[in-house]
């Protein structure tokens, strides 16, 4: 496609979008959008497998999206729905678009069907009509973007290759605007979603293990060791004190220890 194309189907989209937006978030002025044009794209940089899965992962997303945006156009009853699933499948069209020149030019393989899960929630769509159709459709492609969502981040973070980089980058805008619009179907059921790990309380403070000795910190048992020390100081006090005993039980009547002879040999 030639860059007219490309800049005409971004101002279509771009107005698609700001149909669907409502005015104080427009205007909201403190929100950065992220300068594109900054973004090197030349194929130079070492790609990882994860890299490669990332660019498939983008092709498959659209390979079911796209159809179940059609049907949303066409099985749902709500107007809503319908200009949710339209927008979806437009712009999953364009980021595929992305995704398989970035993958032209890295030389990556790309699947022409969805995957197994993939086609099992079509399936599901295509069986459902009205309200059940609108739950089915928002709650899969919802939970899909929320999965792909940080594993997005991921790669925009790691990569050393400026073509994924740039995908990456592209892909991570798509995907918040897709979440942003299936949510504002209001039937989002937000206590079904996947809870966040719990953070590492453990790592973020330990002043204790700061002041140890290495030799204790390496150990990793210094408090246990501390009845082991106080029994060994008491068995020396002990000791010492039988010692004490002989010493005074073998002095004479004045005072000085009696001498016994000692034999060598046999």
């Amino acid at each position: 496609m030639s860059v007219w194309r490309r800049l005409c189907s971004a101002a279509v989209l771009s107005a698609a979008l700001v149909m669907l937006v409502p005015d104080p978030v427009r205007a909201a002025p403190d929100v950065p959008v992220p300068p594109e044009n900054l973004l090197l794209d030349r194929g130079t940089g070492a790609i990882s497998a994860a890299d490669k899965d990332l660019v498939v992962k983008v092709r498959l997303a659209g390979l079911w999206e796209i159809p179940a945006g059609e049907m949303a156009q066409q099985k749902s009853n709500s107007a809503r729905i319908k200009r949710i699933g339209q927008n979806i499948a437009d712009q999953h069209a364009a980021l595929d678009e992305l995704a398989r020149t970035a993958a032209k030019e890295l030389k990556i393989a790309l699947p022409n069907e969805p995957n197994s899960d993939q086609q099992g929630w079509l399936d599901e769509m295509e069986a459902a009509e009205g309200p059940e159709f609108d739950a089915i459709y928002i709650d899969r492609l919802r939970s899909a973007h929320g999965k792909i969502f940080p594993a997005i981040a991921t790669i925009r973070a790691s990569t050393r290759n400026d073509t994924v980089r740039r995908l990456a980058q592209q892909a991570n805008q798509f995907v918040m605007t897709h979440m942003t619009l299936l949510e504002s179907s209001g039937i989002v059921d937000f206590a079904a979603l996947p809870t966040a790990p719990a953070p590492n309380a453990a790592a973020s403070s330990k002043p204790a293990a700061q002041v140890l000795s290495a030799a204790e910190q390496n150990s990793g048992e210094s408090g246990a060791n501390i009845p082991l020390i106080a029994a060994a100081l008491a068995g020396g006090l002990v000791a010492g004190g039988l010692v004490t005993r002989q010493i005074v039980g073998g002095r004479g009547r004045n005072g000085y220890r009696s001498r016994r002879p000692r034999y060598y040999g046999g």
